[in-house]
């Protein structure tokens, strides 16, 4: 007698909290099928990057697609204005990052320029942005925070931390203070390896956690975990991974009872260490909520790999069936906040005083952060603008473009911009490029690259009148006959840099 087929089975409430915990990223700029699938099978939450977004409009219909059947479904989506766009990768932000926020140390404008960002964010169907980071940037060459922090100071840092968590959740997005408990002290990217932080207990409380401690009472909806090894919390794990850390320090100490998401799965402090299977199940086992991933592999068989090692690890003992289910509904509980909070945004943040009408908040926020330093010759005729450019870090991604050439151009016509690397920078080249047109050079910090340092040094013998733009942390001296620092590279930072250069300053 042939045995009947198998027919396939809804998924159980297990399968489903085990999908509902997960927060997977995809290809394309429209939902794939098995995604859909997977929405009608218990996933609860999607995160979008630079790859899935074309335009506002087309991540609108995205968005809408993925909610049809879905109302309840939570988008996030790591967009943190500045330097790391997502819903303007192609083009650049009309919002500074936070490091300009910080120079200007304006509450009312941090917590304007946040509303800004939510309310963009609203209109194409994001829920949750996976900003702000409240790092205190205490280590100057730390390759992967720099001007995504506020500042150095941990008591400016926290005032503004709380400011942008009101403005963006103001406007119906949950904000996620970002990396707990601290990622600003690290000299290592966790997107390659894993960070160490020795400082003691006194040091954490004072700087690291002051920022979190105020986001929480804020209100903030989410915190996201950091992938670093900090030894006076936890010797033997990292954040994400830490009971000690995720449950004892961030929930029973700070009291923080919103949702808890970690930093991307498949960075390399956690892929290479313990794997992203299991990371995943440790995770969740130390008390966060939702498992991002999706920044590296996004692959159907990447989410179904995950699902499956959370249902192993709950049917094996590894994995308390409860910690599954809570987990699950602090996801769901998100989204429906989400819903609601929408509905209940108000109207648009106003302009500051004293600005001409129209002028974006972001636009006027990029401005007042500018500092320059010598005497700015305005512009006659069309410059050349030389770009020395290293490797941006995973966060900021490589779609993004910077810079003042684009803008400078649009109140220059005929300016023309050359990039430079480490490997193909010629003092001679850059000048013959130039030739008689006035110099502008842009570079971001310079401090961590010998080569633009040595390259500015050149360029400025050569050619004195030159004007420096350093659009990243305004930490190396001045150079140049005048040096604009924008405090980040945003489209808008470039936009108010070249206002300057061509004597259009407002």
């Amino acid at each position: 007698m042939t045995a009947a087929p198998a027919r396939a089975t809804a998924p159980g409430t297990l399968e489903r909290d085990a999908l509902a915990v997960l927060q997977p990223g995809f290809g394309g700029t429209e939902a794939p099928d098995w995604i859909l699938r997977r929405l009608d099978e218990g996933l609860a939450s999607v995160a979008l990057f630079g790859r899935n977004v074309e335009s506002a409009e087309q991540l609108g219909r995205l968005t809408a697609r993925l909610r049809a059947d879905h109302p309840g479904l939570l988008v996030a989506v790591d967009e943190v204005g500045g330097d790391v766009t997502r819903i303007e990768v192609g083009q650049g932000s009309s919002v500074p990052g936070n490091y300009a926020l910080g120079t200007i140390d304006d509450t009312a404008l941090t917590r304007d320029v946040a509303a800004e960002l939510g309310r963009a964010l609203a209109a194409c169907g994001i829920d949750l942005a996976w900003a702000p980071s409240v790092d205190v940037n205490s280590n100057p060459d730390n390759p992967v925070i720099g001007v995504r922090s506020f500042g150095t100071d941990p008591a400016l840092v926290a005032r503004h931390a709380a400011a942008y968590v009101e403005g963006l959740q103001g406007a119906g997005v949950a904000a996620s203070a970002k990396h707990f408990p601290g990622h600003g002290d690290t000299a290592v990217d966790s997107h390659h390896s894993l960070p160490r932080i020795d400082v003691g207990l006194d040091t954490l409380g004072a700087r690291d956690l002051l920022p979190f401690r105020a986001a929480v009472a804020a209100g903030v909806k989410a915190v996201m975990s950091a992938h670093i090894i900090s030894p006076a919390l936890d010797p033997d794990r990292p954040a994400t991974l830490s009971r000690r850390i995720l449950t004892g320090l961030l929930r029973e100490e700070l009291g923080f009872d919103g949702l808890v998401v970690t930093d991307g799965m498949d960075m390399q402090a956690i892929a290479s260490t313990y794997g992203t299977e299991h990371g995943a199940v440790l995770a969740i086992a130390a008390g966060a909520d939702a498992i991002c991933t999706g920044g590296g592999p996004f692959d159907e068989g990447t989410v179904l790999g995950l699902r499956d090692a959370l249902v192993a690890a709950v049917r094996g003992g590894e994995l308390p069936e409860e910690r599954l289910a809570d987990a699950a509904a602090r996801v769901r509980a998100l989204a429906g906040w989400t819903l609601r909070a929408r509905e209940a945004a108000g109207p648009g943040a106003a302009l500051q005083e004293g600005t001409a009408p129209g002028d974006p908040v972001g636009l006027v926020a990029a401005r007042r952060a500018l500092r320059v330093t010598g005497t700015v010759v305005p512009l006659t005729g069309p410059a050349y603008v030389a770009v020395l450019g290293a490797e941006a870090n995973i966060a900021v991604g490589t779609q993004t473009p910077w810079g003042v050439g684009p803008e400078l151009a649009k109140l220059c016509p005929g300016t023309e911009t050359g990039t430079y690397t480490e490997d193909s920078y010629g003092t001679a080249e850059v000048l013959a490029a130039a030739g008689e047109r006035p110099l502008v050079v842009a570079a971001r910090d310079v401090h961590r690259h010998a080569w633009m340092a040595r390259a500015l040094d050149a360029l400025v013998a050569a050619r004195p009148s030159v004007t420096v733009v350093e659009m990243g942390l305004d930490v190396a001296p001045p150079r140049g006959a005048a040096h604009i620092a924008t405090h980040g590279a945003a489209r808008v930072c470039g936009q108010a840099a070249a206002e300057v250069i061509a004597g259009r300053a407002h």
